[in-house]
């Protein structure tokens, strides 16, 4: 679905990224297409290759595809024409986590619960 935006998007040269190191590898032409459901999508695939001047495909591990699958759903989120310029989305990625409070614990000796089991007893008492 991304190389057939692309397409629309008249764009020339494209770096493909996917987490099924199956597929890339077949696109690439470095692994077989034996699978009967895999060799259609591999022909379709291949004549929509013929409309770039360059593309290769890059095998990204899940793990690290977290963003890429994120974006990817965003983008489902839109219907955007071809001739509407899209802005640059800006990530900023942060050294440190942002924390809205902090809470220092005291150490009492006491289990961590203990603190709960008095509020039980004291509405209890009051019922």
């Amino acid at each position: 679905m991304g190389i057939q935006a692309a397409i629309e998007r008249k764009i020339h040269i494209l770096e493909v990224y996917g987490d099924s190191a199956l597929v890339i590898y077949q696109l690439r032409g470095e692994w077989e297409t034996r699978d009967s459901k895999l060799v259609r999508y591999h022909k379709y695939v291949s004549k929509l290759i013929e409309n770039f001047d360059e593309i290769c495909f890059n095998h990204l591990p899940r793990e690290e595809n977290q963003m890429a699958d994120a974006l990817a759903t965003l983008a489902a989120m839109f219907k955007v024409g071809t001739d509407v310029k899209i802005q640059p989305i800006m990530i900023n990625l942060r050294e440190c986590p942002a924390h809205c409070s902090s809470v220092e614990e005291e150490i009492d000796g006491k289990p961590w619960y203990h603190d709960i089991m008095r509020g039980f007893n004291r509405s209890s008492e009051n019922s």
